[in-house]
Parts: C-alpha cells; sequence; structure tokens
C-alpha cells in the first residue's frame, strides 16, 4: 500500500501540484515567520550582549525627582553620582575601571528642516575618551570625537540619514530652543536602539552635564572587572558605598538576562500576530486539500474498488490515502520551509527600507523552526485528508466490476445544515449579545462569537451555495446564454465541492472586510471627534514630552494674525480609589478655541476654584456639581476639589479641565503639553512660518491644522490595515489557487461531458466561457458571504471599539466594498485561464471515449 501511495503521488503530479502549493504557501508563512524572529532576536540580543561585554557592575542613578526630593530650581536632573563616588569605586579591589556616563534626549534637526527619529528614542551621550585619546564605546567612522561645547559628534548612520557632512553645523533641541554645534566626527554603533531608527548624538562630559544634569554628576557608572573577579561579590561591594535610595548597582549578568527578556518581549507581539495570519492561511488550505482528496478519490474509485476486490482492507485504503497525503505534506513543506527562509530574508530587508534598522546578525535557523515547521505542513495535509480518506474506505468492491463510471449519489446534508444552523445561531446571538457591550475586556466574547459564527456560516455553505448561486445564474443566463446557464448548473452539481471552494476565498474576505469597516469607522469618528471639540486652527505640541515653555506659549498669542490661544497643561491625581487628570488652561480663551457646552454648572463656577469635569467622568464617578473630591496629586500633595460643572464630552479637554492656578503648584516642570491657537480670518503658511519661528524653529515643535491631526490619526488606521491586507493576501492567493485546483480537476472530471458539448455544436469558446464563468460565480459566492459575514461582524464588535470614544459610528466604506468585489471577479477570471484553455484544447473523440 505505501507503493501504491507512492505511486498515486507520482501518476497525478498535475493534478496534486495546487494542492502542494496551498501547503507550501502556507508553511512558508509559518517558516519566514519563526525565521525571521529567530534572526531578528538573535540580532539584537548579539547586539545588546556586544554592548555589555565590559560590564561587570552597572551603577544607575535615582533621579530626585523619583525618590520624592522635588522639582530642581533650573528644571535638571540630580543624581548622587559624581566623580568622588567613582573614585571610591575605582578604588575597590578587581576593579579595572569605571566609566562615568551622561544619557540625555535630542531631537536633531535634518539638512531639510525636518526632525529626525521622530517617536523613536533619540540618544545623546556623553564622548569619555581613554588614555588612548578615544572612545571605546564608538569607534570613530570619520573625523574625531567632540571636546568642546560648540562641538557634537553624531552615529554614521544618523549623520547620513540627516544629510550632515563632517563640518556641517548641526541643528538639534533638548527640551528648550534650537541649539547649534558643529559636527567634528561620526562613530559606529551596535546599540539596538539606534540601529532600530533612533538617533545619537554625543557631546564631550562636560556639555552633556550642562544639557542633562549638574555639572560633576553622571547617570550611570559602568564599572570593568580584571580577569577573575567574581561579579557577584563585586556587585556587592559597590552597592556598599552607594547612597541609599539614591543609586542602584546591578551586575551585568542581571543586565544581559534583563535585555535578553526584553528583545523577547519585543519581537512576541510581532512573531505571534505573523503566526496567526499564518494560521489563517493554513485554515484556508485545509478547504483545498480537503477539495482535492476529495475530487480525486470520486476519480479514483473504480481504482479504489479494485484494491478492494484484490484484497485491501478499509484501513489499509485509509493507510494509503494518509500516506499519499504525508508524501505530498513533506515534499511541500521542504519547498515551502526553502520559501519562507527566503521571505524571512525579504521581510527584513523591508522594514530595514521602512527605517526599522535591525542590527546586523547572520541568518539563524533553528531546529525548532525546521521541525515546526514541517510538522505544520505534514499534519496539517493529514488531517486534511483524513475524512476523503474514510469516504475512500467505504467504496465498496463490486464497483470495480461496473463498465459505467457512475458517479456517486450525493450524501444527504441534513446533519451538516442541523449543526450548521445551531453553530451559526450560537454565533449569531453572541455577536447580538456583544453588539450591547462597551468594555474592551470584552473582546474575547467577541473573538469568540466571531469564530463560531464564521464556522457556522462555512458549515452551511452548501445550503446557501444554492439560492446565491441560483441568482448568479439567472444573471450569466441572460447575459451569456447557453454558456451561462451551464456554467451555473456546473456550480450547483455538487453543493459540498462548491461550499469548500468558496469558503477559502469568503474567510479572507471576511476578515479583511471586518477590518476595513472597524478601521473606516473608527477614523470617521475620529474626525467627527476632532470637528466636534477643537475650534482652534492649530494645534501646536512636541513630538517627545518635553513641552513648551509658556513664556513662548505666551510669544505666539502676541503674534499678529492670531486672534486667541488656550495653553493646555495637566496633572494626574487619585480619588476615590481611582485616578484622574485635569488639564490647567486660561479659562478666559478656552472657549474660543474649543467647542465647550456645560450641561450643569457654569464657566464661572470654575473660575472661582473649582473644576469642570466630562459627562462620562461625572456618569463613571458618580459626581455632581457641588461634590467634593479628596485628591491626592502625584506629587504627594493634597488638596479638596469641588465639582464646579459638567461639560459635554470634548475630546480636547479629555476627562475634566480648570484653571492653570489650580494645576500648576502641582507641575514638576511648568511645561504646556498643548498650545491651541485660533487665527484671524482664518489660517495660512505665513502664519504657520511665523509661528514656527517664535518658537525658535525648533524640531521638537509641531503645528498641526485639521487636515494634519486627521492624516496623523488616519496614516496609523491605514498602516495597520495595509499590514493586514498584506498579510491576509496570503490566505487571498491560497483561496485562489483553490479555485484553480477545483475548475482543474473538474474539467478532468467532466471530460466525456465537455467532448459531447464540443459534438453537438459547442464551440471552443463557448467551452472557456462556461469555464470562466464558472469560476466567476465560485468566486463572487466566496466573496458576497466573505462581505456580508464580515459586516455583520463589524457592526456587533463596532460597540466595543466605540467604547474607546463616544463618537464610532459604523460607516460602510462603499468604496472600498465595490474594490473587494470586483477584486474577486478579476479573480474568477484569472484562476480560469488554465482550466478553461485545458478544457477548450480537448480532442472530441478522445473527450468522448473517456473513462
Amino acid at each position: 500500500m505505501l507503493r501504491t501511495a507512492l505511486r498515486n503521488v507520482l501518476a497525478h503530479k498535475t493534478r496534486l501540484l495546487m494542492t502542494a502549493l496551498a501547503v507550501l504557501l502556507g508553511v512558508a508563512f509559518v517558516a519566514g515567520t519563526l525565521i525571521f524572529s529567530d534572526t531578528v532576536g538573535e540580532a539584537v540580543k548579539n547586539a545588546s550582549t556586544k554592548n555589555l561585554k565590559d560590564v561587570a557592575v552597572s551603577v544607575q542613578a535615582v533621579s530626585d525627582s523619583d525618590t520624592g526630593g522635588g522639582p530642581q530650581k533650573d528644571g535638571k536632573r540630580a543624581t548622587a553620582l559624581d566623580d568622588e563616588l567613582a573614585d571610591h569605586i575605582r578604588a575597590l579591589p578587581g576593579v579595572a575601571s569605571v566609566r562615568a556616563e551622561v544619557t540625555g534626549e535630542a531631537t536633531l534637526a535634518g539638512k531639510d528642516g525636518r526632525p529626525l527619529g521622530e517617536g523613536r528614542f533619540n540618544r545623546a551621550v556623553n564622548y569619555r575618551p581613554d588614555t588612548g585619546g578615544k572612545d571605546s564605546r564608538y569607534p570613530l567612522a570619520q573625523g574625531r570625537g567632540p571636546a568642546a561645547g560648540d562641538e557634537i559628534a553624531l552615529a554614521a548612520g544618523t549623520a547620513q540619514a540627516a544629510g550632515y557632512r563632517i563640518g556641517d553645523t548641526v541643528r538639534f533641541a533638548t527640551d528648550g530652543p534650537v541649539l547649534e554645534k558643529k559636527l567634528v566626527g561620526t562613530v559606529e554603533t551596535d546599540d539596538p536602539q539606534v540601529t532600530s531608527g533612533g538617533t545619537l548624538a554625543l557631546f564631550d562630559t562636560a556639555t552633556a552635564q550642562k544639557l542633562y544634569l549638574h555639572p560633576g554628576q553622571f547617570d550611570e557608572l559602568v564599572v570593568a572587572a580584571e580577569p577573575g573577579t567574581d561579579q557577584q561579590a563585586l556587585t556587592a561591594k559597590v552597592r556598599e558605598l552607594l547612597p541609599a535610595k539614591r543609586a542602584e548597582a546591578t551586575s551585568g549578568t542581571e543586565l544581559a538576562a534583563e535585555q535578553a527578556r526584553m528583545v523577547a518581549q519585543q519581537n512576541s507581539a510581532l512573531s505571534q500576530t505573523l503566526l496567526v495570519f499564518a494560521g489563517i492561511a493554513l485554515f484556508v488550505g485545509v478547504f483545498i486539500i480537503a477539495n482535492t482528496f476529495t475530487m480525486l478519490i470520486s476519480q479514483r474509485s473504480r481504482e479504489i474498488a479494485l484494491l478492494r476486490a484484490v484484497g485491501a482492507s478499509r484501513r489499509q485504503v485509509v493507510r494509503s490515502v494518509l500516506a499519499e497525503a504525508a508524501l505530498l505534506g513533506l515534499v511541500s513543506s521542504v519547498v515551502g520551509f526553502a520559501l519562507g527562509t527566503g521571505l524571512a530574508v525579504g521581510l527584513r530587508a523591508v522594514l530595514d527600507a521602512n527605517g526599522v534598522g535591525f542590527p546586523d546578525g547572520p541568518l539563524v535557523i533553528s531546529p525548532a523552526a525546521v521541525l515546526s515547521a514541517l510538522g505544520v505542513g505534514v499534519v496539517v495535509t493529514v488531517l486534511a485528508a483524513w475524512l476523503p480518506s474514510r469516504k475512500a474506505a467505504k467504496i465498496a468492491p463490486v464497483e470495480a466490476l461496473s463498465t459505467v463510471e457512475a458517479p456517486l449519489a450525493p450524501r444527504s446534508l441534513v446533519v451538516r445544515n442541523v449543526i450548521g444552523s445551531v453553530v451559526t445561531g450560537l454565533g449569531v446571538a453572541t455577536m447580538v449579545w456583544v453588539s450591547t457591550l462597551k468594555s474592551g475586556d470584552d473582546l474575547p466574547i467577541a473573538m469568540a462569537g466571531s469564530m463560531l459564527t464564521l464556522t457556522g456560516v462555512i458549515i452551511l455553505a452548501p445550503l446557501l451555495s444554492r439560492p446565491l448561486v441560483s441568482l448568479a445564474g439567472l444573471v450569466t443566463t441572460r447575459l451569456f446564454g447557453v454558456g451561462g446557464k451551464l456554467a451555473k448548473e456546473n456550480a450547483l452539481r455538487n453543493p459540498r465541492r462548491t461550499a469548500a471552494t468558496a469558503s477559502a476565498l469568503m474567510i479572507g474576505l471576511t476578515l479583511i472586510t471586518g477590518m476595513t469597516v472597524v478601521g473606516h469607522s473608527t477614523q470617521r469618528g475620529m474626525d467627527k471627534m476632532a470637528a466636534t471639540g477643537m475650534t482652534a486652527d492649530y494645534q501646536i505640541g512636541t513630538s517627545t514630552f518635553v513641552g513648551l515653555d509658556p513664556k513662548l506659549s505666551k510669544k505666539v498669542a502676541r503674534l499678529p494674525g492670531v486672534e486667541a490661544t488656550a495653553p493646555l497643561r495637566g496633572a494626574g491625581f487619585s480619588a476615590d480609589g481611582g485616578y484622574g487628570y485635569v488639564h490647567g488652561t486660561d479659562l478666559d480663551q478656552i472657549g474660543k478655541v474649543t467647542r465647550l457646552t456645560f450641561r450643569k454648572g457654569s464657566l464661572g463656577a470654575v473660575r472661582a476654584g473649582g473644576i469642570a469635569v466630562s459627562q462620562t467622568a461625572a456618569k463613571d464617578h458618580g459626581w455632581q456639581v457641588g461634590d467634593r473630591i479628596a485628591a491626592e496629586f502625584y506629587d504627594k500633595k493634597k488638596a479638596e476639589l469641588t465639582i464646579a460643572a459638567v461639560y459635554e464630552d470634548n475630546d480636547v479637554l479629555g476627562e475634566s479641565f480648570a484653571s492653570t492656578s489650580l494645576v500648576d503648584p502641582h507641575l514638576e516642570q511648568l511645561k504646556d503639553d498643548t498650545l491651541l491657537v485660533k487665527a484671524a480670518g482664518g489660517g495660512s503658511e505665513a502664519l504657520v512660518e511665523d509661528i514656527r519661528h517664535a518658537l525658535g524653529d525648533s524640531p521638537l515643535v509641531k503645528v498641526q491644522d485639521h487636515e494634519d491631526l486627521r492624516k496623523e490619526s488616519a496614516g496609523q488606521i491605514d498602516t495597520v490595515l495595509n499590514m493586514v491586507y498584506g498579510l491576509l493576501g496570503m490566505a487571498v492567493v491560497i483561496a485562489v489557487v483553490g479555485v484553480v485546483n477545483t475548475l482543474a480537476m473538474s474539467v478532468f472530471e467532466r471530460t466525456r461531458e465537455i467532448g459531447m458539448l464540443r459534438a453537438i455544436g459547442l464551440s471552443r469558446g463557448g467551452i472557456k466561457q462556461m469555464v470562466r464563468l464558472e469560476s466567476v460565480v465560485l468566486s463572487l459566492f466566496g466573496a458576497v458571504l466573505g462581505i456580508g459575514v464580515g459586516i455583520f461582524l463589524a457592526w456587533a464588535g463596532g460597540s466595543l471599539a466605540g467604547s474607546s470614544f463616544p463618537t464610532y459610528e459604523m460607516v460602510l466604506p462603499w468604496g472600498r466594498l465595490g474594490l473587494f468585489l470586483l477584486i474577486a471577479l478579476v479573480v474568477g477570471v484569472l484562476a480560469a485561464l488554465w482550466p478553461a484553455r485545458r478544457a477548450a484544447r480537448l480532442n472530441v473523440l478522445e473527450a468522448i471515449g473517456a473513462q
């Protein structure tokens, strides 16, 4: 029977090619994900290890603000790490050297004036040369290290991205006005935070301390040990020298373990996401594999009956089919693994080209990745072939004696329809209940309901195929005559096959449609929120959390063409066992830059020293006007807050606002988080330039109008949707393979029928048209089911998305939904090209005589 299985695989190479392609693509996705994750993880780990190779002990400073010491008068951090402590540590037995480091953030402006690394970690460190005049942490690529207050060095990649060369003037900002320094050198670095898209600026130690700390202070002391020194013992000795609660010592071994854990966490989210989509691709492949084996067994019924007649048992027939599936799965998995390796390399290159910048490292192919990918491919193929193998075993030996190849009697769909109705009913009921929920914590329930609904529709697909395909047949018959009618009858001939083929496409389109509707509705809600909350023409903020100097905000208010400005700066507090956040603003101006509607109380009552809360916050906390709240702010100061007013939800103001005089005493640094600006007569490019100039042309500053804010939020959603389209595209490709496979095997199965049609006068063009229309009907059936189920799931689950903001409303993107249907139509036409050509080229006499 094993030889029989091997012969069947070799004898039906063309028929099994498409099935192998489905397995191959699914395995490639899994293998690529695992190899990509292992490769990137190992590269980041190696880079982190390299940075820590000379670190025996790391002494980290705990700033005064973290220990409750309060803000410093100049706004800079104060630490207990200084030269005196470094000298004490240096004198310990076993210490080879102590390197003192200063770290901070600096946002660089490129040659074009735009900020670099926005939204990423932009590092700034001190360049501390050793006795040889160089800093071993950062090998020089060009020039030299900074040695004076007007000099700067950059990472080579940072300088290249910014367009700077040695001798250029570099513009940057830390937490204040723009600074300029001369570029004297570039350095190499393996720091994962830099290679993954951040920037690196280096100053001499005195300048770095001036920018971020106080003279003589450091953020970290890195201790290198002499050979043979016990790290843990040395760490204990260092801890004895440290001031209590103001510094912490960690061994190099502990740091390496912590970094490895962080790397694993960072990679796990991406890897898990990719594996989910890989699972979807394999799930779609199951339908194609099962469909293929079912058709193969139907076509080989006489052959299997002969095997039964000469003594093969049912168990042997099952084993033969499963062995055939296992061989197919193994070969496909091997090829898929090779393709997955290429996908991993390509994915890394694409992400690097888009600014991710993973550290350099070799391709890592672990035994676990090999076994997982091959195992998944073989197991999925064997499981998909299991039901068809049981069907094969039931073929009676007497069928071998028949001279006419009669089709198997169709089995009743009653049991399947009952099960499908129950599962679909449970899923729909769950999703209808989900539509009444408002908490994001109910997401698992929504996912379970979605899976039940989708599974139920898949089970019911044969039942649903008859009315939907018949409806499509009315159109094809009217437009294309006999060819259209034949296409409809062929699609209805085997409801199970039609359902399995269409379900593969339905799954992908269900997920794509659901994500598209939710994403489009979310974006519409965000646009509505922005439109209803802000009447100002511009919102000014910073790309980091440094905030705006209130003096600069007042400077903007005095610009010609500015009608009103209102700053927003906030403080967090705890009250009634929960947490809150209050914005401080200019109460005389806030009504001019936002749509502010009070339900209870008034702005005058807020001016008297109270706070205004949103309707949602008042409802959630049970607050009423006149209530007094015992609040403890994050600076540990306590205050009694009086609810003076309740206003309609406003995204700009958040859950509460008050006068700046109430908020300012609780801020460590007096900085505006946001400045709202209303222009006289509307905004203009000239006014934007004036605002930027008033703010020192800082790369930290973002001046955004309504369209900029909309694009910023839309860009995030579009990025997610494009990623989903790309990942689910693999499932759609596999579904297309399934349509091609079904049509090709259907043509083979109907060889005699096609010969008879040719004999009674149907032209080759008519045969091609019949096959193409059948493919289109199958594709549109899957598309209609997928889009319909996707819309239902998006509607039911939309309430959970709406829990994030009240302006969410479901909006159908008709343009994209129409595009999905058009894509399904094109898929149907393209999938039929080869099967239609093959059917049209059949020899009439040979086709009529085929068995």
